[in-house]
């Protein structure tokens, strides 16, 4: 064992006890009621609020899939500064009313709203379990990329198995023990370190290769010039461009974790302040493609088998920087993984408890009881989504775009629930159930199906969604008695 690995693991073990202990020392008195365990006690304010929410968005898959894409499409991986664009709106327009409803009736999950609206416990059950559907490909996404960060900065000193366990063991202690105010306080610390992290790597890799960003892109000009023109190098076409960006946006907009994040807020103000600020925190992703692109060159007669590595082979093995700046390197993604992740772990564990369990088998269980079972319920969740991430999945973007393609199957239920009160809870039901069936059809091939066009099936789930909707609102059935939210 060398002694530059040695550095590299202690850095990131110091990096690992730092966060844990920050995670629990955030436990308050509130953490032990099922409204302060799950949203904070309702109390979050601006700046943790804005690093939360920016956790929500930039994981694992930011610090691997998004220089991953650059490297392997080039000019393609834009599509996720498009979304992300589009997400103050999503903000400024729905957080302060679900934060309302949240206040108003105590709702604790998206689907929490979603029954008390249609007056269907059913319903809520049905979008619970679409919710977990979609969150455990995108965890299972951050357990994978800790051990791919954990692997290649040790030299296989810590292996994959080990380096994904080792990670989100942390995590699931400061969620099992803090619940939402662990996950904010160590997300504000952990947002603060990716974001410098990013910018250093960002503008030193072109700086040394290419002498900067500038000199970088004409060199790319001049000798790999698909890479930098639509459709990319590998051809992805206008449609699965656009699509894509559609399907992440109003996907985006469903997440159940960035409900719950409404929720915990203080009032609607401070959800709108952080729609406004929220852009600075897109900026992390900048840095990112920077890097992705500086790869293409370095690689172009040698590609890597798997895009998602190029960070990593950047920064150990071309530039070669010192022990200290790749164990900071590595504590900065892991702090992208694990503050996403912790999100993810604790949505979905509340989730299963609020929305699954409660409705069916633990009908009388006491807010103690509720409150057991979710911490219970994380590591559980934890432990399926690890399982998973052994398997080693070939792409953390195409996971990510396959559960955006799954969760944005909520869109009409949701509008309904906030803005369209006479939509029924048949046929948004109906929708969300045949359009979830026909996007996992197309985009796994089952029975010979492939979307039309090569858009993104997520898009023809959608579009199958509502058009359900719309004739069985005019054709097939009675309005339903909706509750007034």
């Amino acid at each position: 064992m060398s002694s530059d690995t040695l550095i590299i693991v202690a850095i990131t073990l110091v990096y690992l006890i730092g966060v844990l202990i920050v995670g629990i020392r955030a436990r308050g008195s509130s953490s032990s009621s099922l409204e302060g365990y799950v949203a904070g006690g309702r109390h979050m304010g601006v700046i943790v609020l804005f690093f939360i929410l920016g956790a929500e968005i930039f994981s694992a898959f930011a610090f691997l899939g998004t220089p991953g894409w650059a490297y392997q499409n080039g000019a393609p991986a834009l599509y996720i500064l498009a979304y992300l664009a589009l997400v103050p709106i999503v903000i400024w327009t729905m957080g302060p009313r679900v934060s309302e409803l949240g206040r108003k009736y105590g709702y604790l999950t998206q689907g929490d709203m979603i029954a008390d609206h249609f007056d269907s416990k059913t319903l809520g059950m049905l979008a619970g379990i679409i919710g977990i559907i979609a969150l455990v490909p995108y965890l299972t996404i951050q357990i994978a990329g800790a051990g791919l960060l954990f692997e290649a900065a040790t030299d296989g000193l810590i292996p994959f198995w080990l380096g994904g366990l080792l990670a989100f063991v942390v995590v699931a202690i400061y969620v099992f023990t803090s619940g939402l105010s662990g996950i904010g306080w160590t997300n504000l610390v952990q947002g603060i370190m990716m974001i410098v992290i990013a910018w250093f790597l960002g503008l030193a890799i072109p700086k040394v290769l290419y002498g900067g960003v500038g000199e970088m892109f004409l060199r790319l000009q001049e000798q790999a010039p698909e890479y930098l023109t639509m459709p990319g190098a590998n051809g992805m076409n206008w449609g699965y461009f656009s699509t894509a960006i559609l399907i992440s946006a109003f996907g985006g907009a469903m997440w159940p974790h960035l409900f719950m994040k409404f929720y915990a807020t203080d009032s609607g103000k401070a959800l709108r302040k952080v729609s406004v600020f929220y852009p600075l925190y897109a900026y992390l992703l900048i840095p990112l493609l920077f890097i992705g692109f500086a790869g293409i060159l370095v690689f172009e007669g040698n590609p890597l088998d798997r895009p998602d590595k190029i960070l990593l082979e950047m920064v150990i093995n071309v530039v070669d920087f010192s022990p200290w700046i790749v164990g900071l390197m590595l504590s900065g993604a892991l702090a992208a993984a694990m503050s996403t992740g912790a999100n993810l772990a604790h949505t979905a564990a509340v989730i299963f408890v609020q929305d699954i369990l409660k409705p069916t088998v633990m009908k009388n269980a006491s807010e103690n009881t509720s409150v057991n079972a979710i911490r219970m319920s994380v590591v559980g969740l934890s432990a399926i989504s690890y399982i998973l991430a052994l398997v080693n999945p070939s792409s953390l973007v195409v996971i990510l775009l396959t559960a955006y393609g799954i969760i944005v199957q909520m869109f009409p239920m949701v509008m309904g629930a906030l803005f369209m009160p006479n939509l029924r809870r048949q046929s948004v039901m109906v929708g969300a159930i045949l359009g979830t069936l026909l996007f996992i059809l197309m985009d796994f091939g089952i029975a010979g199906l492939s979307s039309p066009f090569g858009w993104h099936a997520g898009i023809w789930g959608l579009l199958l969604n509502v058009i359900v909707v719309a004739i069985w609102q005019k054709f097939l059935t009675k309005p339903d008695p909706v509750a007034s939210s």
